[in-house]
């Protein structure tokens, strides 16, 4: 049997954002394969967001690494592989055999700036099989400066996997006290910013539920971090929303400060909470929205994007409430140089589809749409075994970089 091969990791593992958790779950396949990876680890910052709380055994293990890491890289220690989990515009050489780990795209197209980048890699694994599609057909024309040819801009689609989350299984959830009188409440988690579109969200909410004393929504949210001179801006910002909405009888509640994975859980499956809601524009995944499916909430969202690789089952069938869209270009508050284009598009929600599935949801609960089987189509261990056989195999490179990956391949059993 060969020796594990050294794999350094540079990614934000220690930061709570969707990042941080497709971090962790790289490192959690990996650490499911000690006898073929030795890993060491660079952390880095993802965006604004916060650094997480959590000290268990991951995050003992994680810290030693770090100070293994630095002291290996001190004594001129070398690598055989990377895995950098980060937007593309961050991928660089930094082993003989890299592999860079995106969460893609939310919306049609991607940025030039990651074409160059994703064919750099030797293999590029992303979320879903929106965000897989999508870098593998976004094309561009270009002219080449020295001959004056034209030709197809475009990335090298055979580099490019996706592999979905797993499911998480807590034995113990923690209490969650939710002090609501409504008796019926949807709940919608993410960061507050213009892709996720929580102010259509809460206003089409109150619009539909203007007259239901009883409907609650619950916005789990922040503008960037949770410290408590954010929890003053958010909750300025949703009171000056729903004040603009005039007189109504439903409730809006704001929930905001750092929660842990168990506390989350403990969220979607509170007896308080009814059903999940999103109204995104575009995922790369939706990872709170999987959540939420997985713990067994009805999942009102947007019919587009990264979702669907959940919320639709096997046989082609929803499993949620699909709420209708349009297709438009991204806004231009959305743009973002080198990451969101201009000439973009992603889904806008249409407000009477939203309000009409929120209260199909709320009137027939009885008889509610729930994704079937999806802790057993993404059981983590299948997920972890599925990671490391994309990870491992064979990549378009060198002839000797492909039979050193089919080796180690080789030596891999996967669950089914």
């Amino acid at each position: 049997m060969n020796n594990p091969k050294k794999v350094i990791m540079r990614a934000p593992l220690l930061t709570q954002s969707g990042y941080g958790e497709q971090s962790r779950f790289a490192l959690r396949s990996l650490r499911s394969r000690p006898d073929l990876f030795e890993i060491y680890i660079l952390p880095i910052q993802w965006g604004a967001t916060s650094w997480s709380r959590e000290y268990d055994e991951e995050r003992l293990w994680i810290d030693q690494r770090i100070e293994a890491t630095v002291g290996y890289m001190q004594q001129g220690g070398k690598f055989d592989m990377s895995l950098q989990v980060t937007i593309p515009n961050e991928f660089e050489k930094m082993a003989p055999i890299n592999i860079g780990y995106t969460a893609g795209i939310e919306t049609s197209k991607m940025a030039p700036e990651w074409i160059e980048k994703i064919n750099l890699m030797d293999r590029v694994m992303t979320i879903s099989s929106h965000s897989q599609r999508v870098m593998q057909n976004t094309e561009y024309e270009a002219v080449n400066n020295a001959t004056g040819e034209e030709f197809v801009y475009k990335a090298d689609a055979g580099r490019i996997k996706y592999i979905n989350y797993p499911a998480k299984t807590h034995e113990e959830l923690p209490d969650i006290d939710l002090e609501l009188p409504t008796k019926f409440n949807f709940l919608c988690a993410s960061q507050f910013g213009l892709r996720k579109n929580i102010e259509n969200t809460i206003k089409w909410f109150i619009e539909e539920f203007r007259e239901d004393e009883d409907v609650g929504l619950v916005v789990k949210t922040n503008l960037a971090k949770n410290c408590y001179m954010d929890r003053i801006a958010t909750q300025t910002k949703i009171r000056e929303l729903i004040n603009s909405c005039g007189d109504k009888k439903c409730r809006v509640y704001l929930l905001h400060g750092d929660m842990t994975d168990k506390e989350m859980h403990s969220l979607y499956k509170h007896e308080k909470i009814n059903a999940f809601v999103s109204l995104a524009h575009g995922e790369g995944f939706g990872l709170t929205i999987f959540e939420a499916a997985y713990s067994g909430l009805p999942i009102v969202a947007t019919g587009w994007s990264g979702q669907l690789d959940f919320l639709v089952d096997e046989k082609g069938k929803d499993k949620f409430y699909n709420v209708s869209f349009d297709l438009s270009q991204v806004q231009e508050a959305a743009v973002w140089k080198g990451v969101v284009t201009a000439d973009s598009m992603w889904a806008f929600p249409r407000d009477y589809s939203a309000k009409k599935k929120m209260r199909e949801v709320y009137e027939n609960y009885d008889n509610k749409i729930v994704v079937d089987g999806i802790n057993e189509r993404f059981a983590a261990e299948k997920m972890y075994a599925k990671f490391v056989e994309i990870f491992t195999s064979p990549v378009p490179s060198t002839q000797n970089v492909d039979e050193w990956l089919e080796e180690l391949s080789n030596e891999l059993v996967v669950n089914e």
